[in-house]
């Protein structure tokens, strides 16, 4: 079992969009570079000055490449710390060479594991360890400092390893709440659209019996409804067959739509007032639309009752327009700040993606959180054009 985690540890690849630098890497290195100006010009007992000023400032610019090339920069930084308990060997009097801003390796320890593969941290960690052993080895100090000294030198590398644990189980959170949403939203498409596009083909079928006493023109009408009903459903089924997952149930409830907002609204027990305006045609809306307007309030409504500070009101419009449904709820509560969308939003912004829509959702610009959607209350598909006898 441990050759088998050891095997999965060395093929395990590197997180995907790292980013190549960032504004607290710069930060990082004026602090650095700062650092090791004030102590090169106020330390007074430091050995071979000169060489230890060209370290630290070596050492400061290597965390730019640290996520990108994590392993390069890790052997790069510990081949040139392991040249420090060498010099000290050689130093009249013997004692440690170096500035103490050298410490910003310790960074390189946490993107090893943190942004680099399996590969590379095996690798980085046996410099790593190499490299700590050396220097324990070396400098003549008590125990206690040498194990404290150890442990402060592997701790960024288990911080790496959690937040990259935490990292990978959200987004693997997150594509749950995909998959989830690709799945209801396949329910729907399914139950709805099949009903009626198997009474299209059914009717067609009929149409065509009962067509002797009709003009020719309709006998090929019903025959472009009953050939564009059985591709349509034919298309559908496919659609559906990737979305779902196979071997879960289909809910028997059927899904709530615009036509409940007025009791989803005015459920007691809200400390917020909510306004509901409804405009436009809302009565034929496609079913799927249909729940997915439903679903934006719905969540958008429940964050708000959580996360709304000092709220009073919350505002909430849906408009039926020509093409398109645009949903609007805004809140007058105070914000401490942007943050990361949760899993309801996730889901939400994939169902619009799916029907072909958007979702926008983020804090307004003087109070309140926004969440303002577009969806088309048709999919614009290609027409299949059936040739003329």
């Amino acid at each position: 079992m441990l050759r088998d985690d050891l095997r999965t540890l060395w093929t395990e690849p590197r997180p995907p969009d790292a980013p190549a630098r960032v504004w607290r890497d710069w930060a990082l290195l004026a602090a650095g570079l700062g650092g090791v100006v004030l102590e090169a010009t106020l330390r007074e007992n430091v050995v071979w000055r000169p060489v230890a000023v060209v370290l630290a400032v070596w050492l400061c610019l290597l965390p730019l490449w640290r996520r990108t090339r994590p392993l390069a920069m890790v052997t790069l930084a510990f081949g040139s710390v392991v040249l420090l308990p060498v010099a000290s060997l050689v130093a009249a009097p013997r004692e440690p060479v170096g500035l103490d801003t050298g410490a910003v390796v310790l960074v390189l320890v946490y993107a090893l594991l943190r942004w680099g593969s399996g590969r590379e941290i095996v690798l980085g960690g046996a410099v790593i360890l190499a490299v700590g052993a050396l220097c324990v080895v070396t400098y003549e100090s008590p125990v206690v400092e040498k194990v404290v000294g150890f442990v402060f030198l592997l701790l960024p590398g288990v911080v790496g390893a959690a937040v990259r644990f935490w990292g990978t189980a959200r987004e693997r959170q997150l594509e749950q709440v995909r998959s989830r949403e690709r799945e209801q939203l396949a329910r729907e498409l399914h139950d709805t659209v099949a009903h009626h596009v198997s009474a299209m083909v059914i009717i067609a079928q009929a149409g065509r019996v009962l067509a002797d006493t009709d003009p020719s023109a309709a006998v090929e009408a019903l025959e472009g409804v009953e050939e564009e009903g059985a591709r349509t459903l034919e298309e559908m089924r496919a659609m559906v067959a990737a979305l779902r997952d196979r071997g879960v149930g289909a809910e028997l409830a059927p899904p709530a739509g615009v036509a409940d907002l007025e009791r989803l609204v005015r459920t007691p027990g809200g400390r917020l007032r909510v306004d509901l305006g409804l405009d436009g045609e809302l009565d034929t809306l496609p079913p799927a639309v249909d729940a997915a307007v439903y679903r934006i309030v719905q969540e958008s409504v429940t964050n708000a009752m959580r996360h709304a500070v000092d709220a009073t009101e919350l505002v909430v419009r849906v408009a039926a327009e020509r093409h398109t449904v645009r949903v609007s709820v805004r809140d007058n509560g105070r914000r401490t700040g942007r943050g990361r969308d949760g899993y309801g939003l996730t889901g939400l912004r994939e169902r619009a993606t799916l029907l072909g829509g958007k979702l926008q959702a983020g804090p307004g610009a003087d109070q309140g959180w926004h969440v303002d959607a577009e969806l088309p209350r048709a999919r614009s598909d290609r027409v299949h054009s059936r040739p003329r006898r």
